[in-house]
């Protein structure tokens, strides 16, 4: 068997939606890399911060 890591040991990354530090699941083990969202909730709301950004950007350019 492995060796047990601790909890604070675990990789994290920030979700690309709510900004949050979020930590490895086992569930994710096979696709870590891969994963951007936190949960299902935020992965659902992905294009909402995408549109969101945008109109950000487009109203910062709007002003130069």
């Amino acid at each position: 068997m492995g060796r047990v890591r601790s909890k604070s040991d675990l990789p994290t990354k920030i979700c690309l939606v709510c900004q949050r530090p979020f930590t490895w699941r086992k569930k994710w083990q096979d696709c870590w890399d891969d994963v951007k969202y936190c949960s299902e909730r935020c992965r659902r709301r992905r294009s909402e911060a995408q549109n969101e950004t945008n109109r950000n950007t487009d109203a910062n350019s709007a002003g130069d």
